[in-house]
């Protein structure tokens, strides 16, 4: 075999050798990246395996760098912090291990305001439809006749939302409160058109139902909504 077709030939060990460890490779940016340096070894190797390049396994090759490229973007776009909308950056330190991108599209569903009056947010056994975050004011919470007191910083409505029944327990909010709201239908819409939201959304709530137990002074039966 003539020494530059061997040179040649060595740029197929190397493509396979990329894809291999690639996919190998949990991280999604690494394995895009190696499947990449992969595809780019293909194309040098179509380009001079034979006295005329492989123009269709050229082309094809081409077509899946760029569709895999399309797809790098998206992931660096949704791990950017670019992608936090300006007028919620301020609390984004407040989902911890939500990806820009997914907490952008939650902010999006997403109702802010402040209460004027004193606001019962869930009633003990009736339907919910929709789920809340307080980001400001203590939320008292009544479950079978024992109550308990809950700062800032916690969702309200999660175990409703993820087990689609009705509300365990009454919260009221002082006045002045500020809060997020979301109707339930539409983050279950988003969680239906993407598993990734749907895993980071849920993933949220089962931390912050985690914090809560862990610092709660009622008894470990009695859980926050």
């Amino acid at each position: 075999m003539p020494e530059a077709l061997q040179s040649v030939t060595f740029l197929v060990y190397a493509a396979g050798a990329c894809y291999v460890v690639g996919l190998l490779i949990i991280n999604q940016i690494i394995l895009r990246l190696l499947l990449m340096c992969g595809t780019a070894f293909y194309i040098v190797y179509y380009a001079y395996v034979a006295d005329q390049p492989l123009w269709e396994a050229i082309y094809i090759s081409a077509m899946i760098g760029c569709a895999n490229m399309f797809g790098l973007f998206g992931l660096l776009a949704r791990n950017s912090r670019l992608a936090i909308p300006r007028a919620h950056s301020d609390i984004y330190d407040r989902f911890p291990g939500l990806p820009p991108g997914d907490f952008r599209t939650l902010m999006r569903h997403a109702k802010r305001y402040r209460l004027d009056t004193q606001t019962k947010l869930t009633t003990q056994g009736a339907p919910m439809t929709r789920l809340f975050y307080t980001l400001s004011g203590d939320a008292c919470v009544t479950k079978n006749n024992d109550s308990f007191v809950i700062a800032a910083g916690v969702f309200v409505g999660e175990i409703a939302y993820l087990t689609d029944q009705r509300a365990s327990a009454t919260t009221e909010l002082s006045q002045g409160a500020e809060v997020l709201e979301w109707s339930s239908a539409d983050l279950r819409r988003l969680s239906q058109k993407s598993s990734r939201f749907k895993m980071a959304l849920n993933a949220t709530l089962s931390v912050d139902m985690a914090q809560k137990v862990a610092r709660s002074v009622a008894p470990i039966d009695v859980q926050a909504p």
